[in-house]
């Protein structure tokens, strides 16, 4: 504690032993007078009178005078050795007592720096205590104020101090989880803005100051928006890849080449390099997608333009199979259901070129081979008219077909497509009268019947018990049933050829004659056979 400042003065003293004493005064002691430890001391060193008990004196200042005793009593003697007079007594006295006054300033400026210090050290403390739980949102908090009811300010000190590392502490966290959640945005953010990650790291003004979980959930929900972002952008990318792959593949073009120029870390030849998922490369790649997809379009017109006369040629020359196989992918963009799945390489200008290549190898031969064509193509049509019971165009038989295309009259072409023409009508007519023809047979086969029955019926043996018999009396039955529907079947065939001939404006022949009228015939024969029968019986 700090001691009060005393004085002292010299007064007669009430002792008999002492004419003179020190009497000391305070502020709380006025009108009081007492001998201090330092009047003794006085005292004893000027006059050689022995120390007084004086009352109220403490025990501190009795131990220290009980510690000096031994030093006094032998400046004593040795100032009475050497004859020391009052005067000079007193003057060293003076000396002593301010020597002992400046001890105790020194230590009370000590005591007061050190408490200067300690509250010193304690504002600092609380300021920056405040301040990071200002940073951290927690100061509101009774966790994080200091103890003010201590007494001691050393254990207020050591109270901040351990509060302080523990928000420190708090800081360095809340800061790392800052940092690695702005390092993760600004990444993000670089790759999407198309630039090298750490170009714009510049430290934000209000980073330090506030850490609140509030800001750090506002980090949070930016990342996760980058995030979403991201991942919709590398989707798209891979679309883009894929889709240019895809298209690279049916073209035949470098695959890698091409998505190089947009971005290096577009594809797995380099996996060191990161995907670009910037807005400047999602560009480059719909550009590229939408050339390529152009240039297929393009080249699926050339292809289909040699495809088409390659699979006439090959119809009309009847190419084997084998010769066929190594065109069967490019054949495939005749379908449209299946353009979108042609083969790898289909598209390459080598194989456009490979394939118009063939339809002039073709065209060489289809010319030596002609004659041979037309011969075989007039067969067909004949066949066709042979199955419809017509006679085919006469304008085109082999004989003159030959001798035109020895004249040099007449262009082969022209006349394998007029044979053509003719056989598309054959085959459209045929498929018009395929009801009738049915028919036709029909009544044809009744009629077989009919005269079976007849030269069964004067067959002497036909009650014979044979198992030849038995079979033949069993066909006469079903003959009887089939003959007797001959009629409905004329008159329907009958309607029908009406119908066709009306709807096709010329009259339905058949084996050269019009089938209407050998129908006619035939009933009027059957009248008569059945006015035999009755003038028979």
């Amino acid at each position: 504690r700090r001691l009060p400042l005393v004085s002292w003065t010299l007064k007669p003293s009430p002792n008999s032993r002492a004419s003179w004493c020190i009497v000391v005064s305070s502020p709380t002691a006025s009108q009081h007078t007492r001998a201090t430890t330092m009047g003794e001391v006085a005292a004893e060193l000027l006059y050689n009178m022995a120390p007084l008990a004086l009352s109220g004196a403490g025990a501190g200042a009795g131990a220290e005078v009980g510690s000096c005793a031994p030093l006094l009593a032998e400046l004593r003697q040795l100032w009475g050795e050497i004859g020391k007079s009052r005067e000079e007594r007193e003057r060293m006295v003076h000396e002593l007592e301010a020597e002992c006054t400046r001890v105790y300033r020194r230590k009370v400026d000590e005591a007061t720096g050190e408490r200067a210090l300690l509250h010193q050290s304690l504002a600092a403390s609380e300021a920056e205590i405040a301040a990071l739980t200002a940073a951290l949102g927690a100061e509101n908090s009774t966790q994080f104020k200091v103890n003010k009811w201590t007494v001691s300010l050393n254990e207020r000190v050591s109270s901040a101090t351990a509060l302080l590392e523990e928000l420190r502490a708090m800081r360095a966290e809340r800061s790392k989880q800052f940092s690695d959640i702005r390092s993760e945005i600004e990444k993000i953010s670089a790759e999407i803005a198309g630039r090298s990650h750490g170009q714009d790291n510049s430290p934000r003004a209000g980073d330090a100051h506030d850490l609140t979980i509030r800001r750090l959930n506002d980090y949070r929900a930016r990342l996760s928006t980058l995030q979403k972002e991201k991942s919709e952008r590398l989707h798209k990318v891979l679309e883009h890849v894929t889709e240019v792959h895809s298209l690279c593949d049916v073209l035949g073009e470098d695959f890698i080449a091409i998505v190089n120029e947009v971005h290096p870390g577009l594809h797995e030849a380099d996996p060191g390099k990161p995907t670009s998922i910037s807005d400047t490369t999602l560009t480059r790649l719909s550009q590229v997608v939408a050339m390529l997809t152009s240039e297929k379009a393009k080249r699926a017109a050339m292809l289909r333009e040699a495809v088409v006369p390659l699979v006439e040629l090959w119809d009309l020359m009847d190419s084997p199979v084998e010769e066929r196989r190594g065109f069967q992918k490019a054949a495939a963009v005749l379908r449209p259901a299946k353009e979108e799945v042609l083969s790898s390489g289909v598209l390459s200008m080598a194989s456009i070129k490979r394939t118009e290549e063939e339809v002039e190898r073709l065209t060489r031969l289809k010319a030596g081979r002609m004659k041979e064509l037309v011969l075989k193509r007039r067969l067909e049509l004949e066949n066709i008219c042979r199955s419809m019971h017509v006679e085919p165009d006469a304008s085109t038989v082999p004989e003159k077909s030959i001798a035109l295309i020895d004249s040099g009259l007449v262009n082969p072409s022209e006349l394998m497509a007029s044979i053509d023409d003719q056989i598309a009508k054959a085959k459209e007519e045929h498929q018009s009268r395929k009801d009738i023809m049915e028919k036709i047979n029909k009544w044809l086969l009744a009629c077989e019947e009919e005269k079976w029955l007849d030269d069964h019926n004067v067959d002497e043996n036909r009650f014979s018990t044979g198992r030849t018999a038995r079979l033949n009396l069993k066909r006469a039955e079903k003959a009887r049933v089939i003959i007797m529907k001959i009629p409905a079947i004329v008159d329907n065939l009958m309607s029908r050829t009406l119908a066709w001939e009306s709807e096709r404006k010329k009259p339905f022949l058949y084996d050269g004659a019009r089938l209407v009228a050998v129908l006619e015939e035939h009933k009027q024969a059957r009248l008569r056979q059945e006015e035999e029968r009755r003038r028979l019986r």
